[in-house]
């Protein structure tokens, strides 16, 4: 599935254009630069939004979500007010940022909204009722943390009620990337920690031990070769890692405008990377431990080896990115890639100095050409030597001089 207005720009060829008939049927087309910067693309959807709240049909939706909002952030007002008690956790301290990017992509990929029709009313007014009954059910039960996820769909029913399915079509991804600012729940950590650390500890071993070092495991701790004890704690386990890097390749897949297969692969390795990341650090930490102490328990929890890993696990995704555009080729691509070879051999085939009229023959697979056979050569040619054995031919006569000439 593709997400509408990416704003990373994506590496691809253009898409083919609408036919005049879809573009008359849909709403007036807005003019847009191709080479339209970041600060360009803000001022730009700002002046149209502020043009849209002109118009009633406009304006009327807009104020209903924000009157429907308010009442759901005073009814969720409890659980909300905890959110930074939860951020201050190691584990979700992106947690903050999640709301800043939902707003941020709300407003890129804002469209006019359209009409409203019953079923997305019902369908609206249906998410609401469902999420508030599951509420009820966790209050009842004193479930927290699916208590506090409720708030996300009941948002959407917002979306949908007052804005119909043309809203809800550009604005359901980034409202539902608002989960990622919600911690996990307390079941779901305590079975995850124990594999992660496990497999954490097991990779950083082998690291370990493939760059010569000497290093053995023991349960969740690593025993450097000089008797240093190289524990795999909780914080170590990678679920920090995880939460961030699942959220952080969710944001490129929507921001990315990539394909849907492009999507799903990068949702697939998100996981396997965020290990391998996290095992990179502890190796690095067990290298530093073989040199100095001190330089190793300052660089476990710092901010450089933070950004490090988000930087190594940036730079995994962006090789993915690459190596599937070049194993690929979709099919609204492969026009495009065509008319460009044609016109490369076009530009080939009228260079100075070559015939503009030879056409270029196509390279056809089949049985090889035999070799012509040699013709004879034309006058004042040297002549060709003929191939045979011949007799050996001795001087009739000795040397001038009387004697057989030694050599």
């Amino acid at each position: 599935m593709s997400f509408p207005s990416p704003i990373l720009p994506a590496n691809r060829s253009p898409l083919p254009q609408p036919t005049p008939d879809a573009v008359s049927a849909q709403s007036p087309p807005r003019a847009v630069a191709e080479d339209e910067g970041m600060i360009e693309g803000v001022l730009r959807r700002a002046r149209e939004f502020v043009s849209d709240m002109q118009s009633p049909e406009q304006r009327v939706p807009w104020i209903v979500i924000a009157m429907l909002s308010a009442l759901l952030f005073y009814s969720y007002w409890p659980s909300l007010v905890q959110l930074p008690s939860f951020w201050d956790n190691p584990q979700y301290q992106h947690g903050w940022i999640v709301p800043v990017f939902t707003t941020l992509l709300i407003f890129w990929w804002r469209k006019p909204v359209g009409p409203v029709t019953q079923s997305a009313r019902a369908a609206g007014v249906g998410l609401l009722v469902a999420s508030f009954a599951l509420r009820l059910f966790c209050a009842s039960y004193r479930i927290v943390t699916i208590d506090m996820y409720t708030f996300v769909p009941a948002l959407m029913g917002v979306f949908l009620l007052a804005g119909g399915w043309s809203m809800f079509r550009w604005s359901w991804a980034p409202l539902a990337s608002l989960i990622f600012m919600y911690p996990l729940p307390d079941e779901a950590t305590r079975y995850l920690l124990g594999p992660l650390q496990t497999v954490a500890t097991i990779v950083s071993s082998y690291m370990l031990q493939t760059i010569g070092l000497d290093a053995y495991r023991d349960g969740n701790r690593i025993i450097l070769g000089d008797g240093q004890v190289l524990g795999v704690v909780d914080a170590c386990s990678g679920l920090k890692m995880l939460t961030i890097f699942v959220w952080l390749a969710v944001m490129l897949m929507l921001v990315g405008g990539l394909e849907w297969w492009e999507n799903l692969a990068i949702a697939a390795s998100a996981i396997p990377i965020a290990l391998v990341c996290n095992a990179f650090r502890i190796t690095t930490v067990g290298v530093m431990y073989n040199y100095k102490m001190s330089i190793a328990e300052h660089f476990h929890d710092s901010t450089p080896a933070a950004m490090l890993m988000m930087l190594l696990a940036v730079g995994f995704l962006v090789l993915e990115m690459k190596i599937l555009s070049y194993l690929v080729v979709t099919d609204t691509m492969a026009p495009t890639m065509l008319a460009a070879g044609q016109r490369q051999t076009a530009v080939a085939a009228n260079r100075p100095g070559e015939r503009s009229g030879q056409a270029v023959q196509p390279v056809v697979a089949g049985p090889r050409p035999a070799s012509p056979q040699p013709q004879s050569r034309q006058s004042g040619a040297f002549p060709s030597i003929p191939m045979g054995n011949f007799p050996e031919k001795r001087p009739s006569s000795l040397p001038p001089d009387g004697g057989e000439k030694m050599g």
